[in-house]
């Protein structure tokens, strides 16, 4: 370890030839209010724990977004604990999304999909804006342009939805289900029905 104290050579034959500073000397002057240091977390970053009632497969009925009140297929959790759904896109025009399971509820209806196998390729980083689209959306931008959907998300889409709706097909009234809208007539309380 460095030491503390130096000794430098003072000048004039009166002070002494030496003289022991410090290596470090502090600041002069400080600020009069205390800086906010961040308290360190002492929790560890834990995957997101999915509810019981959803499980790939699962229909989901979708209350929040642009899609909302559509019924939609769940596949898979991703890394930041979205859940990754689809319409499938032939049926009812919802495409692979990430949605978070607080803006979904869990029916007890059921789609095999173990015959879908899902590409790693499809994750958070699949569904990132590019810089362009970011750009587009400026606060006084007079005509934003329409993003296109790029080639790979459509392929990615078609191979999908292929084996789901498949799937789908083999149950009857499935995929009027599927396309239908979940809404709440007078006097239907969502706390009564079962889903």
């Amino acid at each position: 370890m460095s030491a503390a104290t130096k000794t430098v050579p003072v000048k004039g034959s009166k002070n002494g030839k030496t003289r022991t500073v410090l290596v470090n000397k502090p600041a002069r002057f400080y600020p009069a209010e205390d800086a906010p240091v961040p308290f360190k977390s002492r929790k560890a970053a834990r995957p997101t724990a999915i509810r019981s009632s959803i499980e790939p497969g699962t229909v989901l009925i979708l209350l929040a977004g642009r899609f909302r009140g559509k019924r939609v297929v769940f596949l898979k959790q991703l890394g930041s604990g979205l859940l990754l759904v689809t319409g499938p896109f032939k049926i009812n025009g919802v495409p692979l999304r990430r949605v978070n399971q607080a803006y979904v509820i869990a029916t007890s209806t059921k789609v095999d999909v173990s015959a879908c196998s899902i590409d790693d390729s499809i994750n958070d980083d699949f569904f990132k804006q590019t810089k362009d689209a970011k750009k587009a959306k400026k606060l006084y931008e007079e005509e934003p342009k329409k993003s296109a959907v790029t080639e790979s998300r459509i392929a990615a889409q078609k191979k999908v939805d292929a084996k789901i709706v498949a799937a789908v097909k083999k149950t009857p009234a499935l995929t009027a289900y599927l396309s239908a809208s979940f809404a709440l007539s007078k006097g239907q309380y969502p706390h009564l029905l079962k889903f």
